[in-house]
């Protein structure tokens, strides 16, 4: 915990970080379109079976034009991000560092995860209102120079009814849903990582019902890059615990992510960066698409790996990873996200889905 003596030096940074959040160009209509679309209420999103799987949920952080200052009194180095993602202006860490200017946590919260850029999540599988709300981000993305990254979760027997149960009722009205959703991507560049655990999971579904949705995420992989041919649509490889790759690669494989642009691991979870990217390429090795074909991993919390004991509810012990970017130096790892926004809970620390600080700054400081 810092120390009270710091206090004066985090309400300074705190009122510079919120300054540079909300500032640049187009912020003002961002802000704007914020209060007039839909806040997406919160999705707790917990463990898959046995390999372990931690929740998230719904919209997050935008990509400040530099990295968010970070308080000289409490030592803190900020960790360089890429200029070219971007960070939502409506999250609940933003929300909490805005209200608690005075919190000797603040400054360590505000400039190493509020100011980080972090992925939109949209869970709610009403077609009328999606595409508006996957509009207000592309375009304030686009206006601001910006990439955002897009998470579509509404896919039939989400979490295969655990605590993120839901989605759309039927495939049916999934691919209504999806065409909605595409009619919001605009023409600029963004990354769609698309239903996390939606294959790595799909055990629990009976053979014709996983058949049946293979051929919907294949079905939207098509819709949303003829939508947007600069959208880079990446499929569900679970993460390197889980399935064995070339395991994996078949489901993807049935799922269509050979015609996409390749795999995403690691969601809401704690594998390691390196564990990750050799699992990833063994994945795409296996799938044996395009030699374009690329990964993403969300390293928004494994700092320091997973724990040992398969904790996947708020474990002790984690840090934040690699800061986001799409500039990775890896040979067929495209970016690394922050999908799942660090200091939103699990379960464990707080409620389900909802940003905890005493999480956030264990997991920060």
């Amino acid at each position: 915990m810092v120390v009270a003596a710091s206090v004066v030096t985090v309400v300074g940074s705190v009122t510079g970080v919120i300054s540079a959040l909300d500032s640049g160009p187009g912020a003002g209509r961002a802000r704007a379109e914020a209060a007039r679309t839909p806040t997406l209420a919160p999705m707790p999103r917990p463990a898959a079976p046995s390999p372990g799987r931690a929740a998230t949920r719904t919209p997050t952080p935008t990509a400040p034009s530099t990295p968010a200052p970070t308080p000289t009194g409490n030592r803190q180095r900020a960790v360089p991000v890429s200029p070219l993602l971007y960070r939502h202006p409506g999250s609940q860490v933003l929300d909490w560092v805005r209200a608690h200017p005075g919190d000797p946590r603040t400054g360590v919260i505000a400039a190493r995860i509020a100011g980080r850029p972090a992925a939109v999540w949209f869970t709610d599988p009403d077609p009328d209102s999606v595409t508006a709300r996957v509009r207000a981000v592309t375009a304030d993305a686009a206006e601001r120079g910006r990439v955002p990254v897009l998470v579509p979760y509404a896919i039939p027997d989400r979490d295969c009814g655990g605590a993120s149960r839901g989605g759309a009722p039927d495939l049916a009205a999934y691919d209504t849903w999806i065409d909605a959703f595409a009619q919001g991507l605009g023409t600029g560049e963004v990354v769609i990582v698309l239903e996390p655990d939606a294959i790595a999971q799909s055990d629990c579904l009976p053979e014709a019902d996983r058949a049946a949705r293979f051929a919907s995420l294949a079905r939207a992989g098509r819709v949303l890059k003829a939508a947007d041919p600069q959208a880079r649509v990446y499929y569900d490889a679970g993460h390197s615990g889980w399935h064995p790759p070339a395991e994996q690669a078949a489901l993807l494989r049935q799922a269509g992510a050979a015609d996409a642009d390749g795999v995403f691991s690691n969601v809401s979870n704690f594998r390691s960066t390196a564990d990750e990217i050799v699992y990833d390429r063994q994945v795409l090795d296996a799938l044996a698409g395009p030699a374009s074909l690329g990964a993403v991993i969300d390293t928004s919390r494994n700092g320091n790996g997973a724990p040992p004991d398969g904790q996947w509810c708020d474990p002790a012990g984690r840090k934040l990873g690699r800061a986001p970017t799409l500039d990775t130096g890896e040979a067929r790892i495209d970016a690394y996200l922050w999908v799942k926004l660090p200091g939103e809970s699990d379960g464990c620390r707080g409620a389900a889905g909802t940003f905890t600080p005493s999480y956030a700054y264990d997991l920060a400081r």
